[in-house]
């Protein structure tokens, strides 16, 4: 009967296939096998310490990053700090009306391009994981251009501060010394907007050891470009703001050269495009609401210092908040 239906040379074709099958399913179970744990496995290491769970592995993969990050961002912000800390030297009207400046400042500029450059960390970390690399470099020129042009205005704002600080009931002397620093602070706000474009940038692509160590060295240099304007100079307040942007351009200037030379951004700076010009206004659909949220917790902040000079000390109280 087997005869009938199966010819004999397909007799040797089911034989090879059983014997592949039977293979197969031999190698397979090997696999699972070598996949399972047995009674033989150490539940130690042979550091005599216990195995590594994914928990802890995730956990220092996420401290490799955040380590970095915090200090970078902790080591930017020192920069305006010491600059007041330097004013203080001066005297309580010249460290109130940095501590007003700072503040106003830090309401109607540094809050808002912060917020609008946070718009890369959406942009550029969907194009990094898409592996769209070009992307990335087109994102950090677009967000530059928009946020220069934002900085014009806010440059406006700037020169009046002085007689918006007067309109809003604050102290003349106060008034017009925060009108004076805020004025030497403009360079530094458009040199702020690209340092936080090439940030996030880098951040997005996990790089962050570049940043903390840029912020480093601009923090502590900043110290000394303080002394030179401040009191070597002889700039006073004047020198401490415009000691904010040249720390704010060595911080730049040095990311910029670490994107143009280094290895790790060779697929996603491609070097400037036409296409950062394009797109601008989907661009600022996703900027606007993302410095409205930035902005909102900042003035929290700040608007502390600002209602200060409305006390009837406003000289006294305005230096004590600086040190907030």
């Amino acid at each position: 009967m087997y005869n009938i239906f199966f010819p004999k040379h397909d007799k040797y074709t089911l034989t090879s296939l059983a014997k592949t099958y039977l293979l197969h399913k031999s190698e397979q179970e090997r696999e699972i096998s070598s996949m399972s744990p047995t009674m033989e496995e150490p539940l130690v290491d042979k550091t005599g310490g216990p195995k590594e769970s994914l928990v802890v592995t995730e956990v220092k993969k996420q401290l490799y990053l955040a380590g970095p990050l915090i200090a970078g961002c902790l080591l930017q912000n020192v920069v305006q700090m010491i600059s007041v800390m330097f004013v203080g030297h001066l005297g309580e009207l010249a460290l109130s009306s940095a501590s007003i400046a700072t503040s106003f400042a830090g309401v109607t500029g540094f809050s808002l391009l912060a917020g609008m450059a946070s718009s890369l960390d959406t942009l550029c970390g969907q194009a990094f994981g898409a592996k769209q690399y070009y992307l990335l470099g087109i994102y950090k020129q677009r967000a530059i251009l928009v946020l220069t042009l934002v900085s014009v205005v806010v440059a406006v704002v700037w020169a009046y501060t002085g007689q918006i600080l007067l309109l809003f009931g604050q102290d003349p002397e106060i008034a017009m010394g925060a009108g004076s620093y805020i004025r030497w602070m403009i360079p530094a706000l458009f040199v702020y907007g690209p340092l936080q474009c090439h940030v996030r940038f880098l951040q997005t692509q996990n790089i962050v050891l570049p940043v903390m160590a840029s912020s480093g060295i601009t923090a502590l240099s900043h110290v000394l470009v303080c002394w030179l304007l401040v009191y070597k100079i002889g700039l006073g307040n004047k020198g401490a703001a415009l000691a904010n942007a040249i720390s704010y351009l060595a911080n730049v200037s040095i990311l910029a050269l670490y994107i143009r030379l280094s290895p790790s951004c060779k697929s996603t700076w491609t070097g400037v495009s036409k296409e950062a010009f394009r797109g601008i206004v989907s661009f600022m659909k996703l900027a606007v609401p993302s410095a409205l949220m930035v902005c909102l917790e900042w003035w929290s902040f700040e608007l502390l210092v600002l209602l200060s000079g409305l006390l009837p000390n406003p000289k006294l109280e305005a230096s004590v908040l600086s040190i907030r």
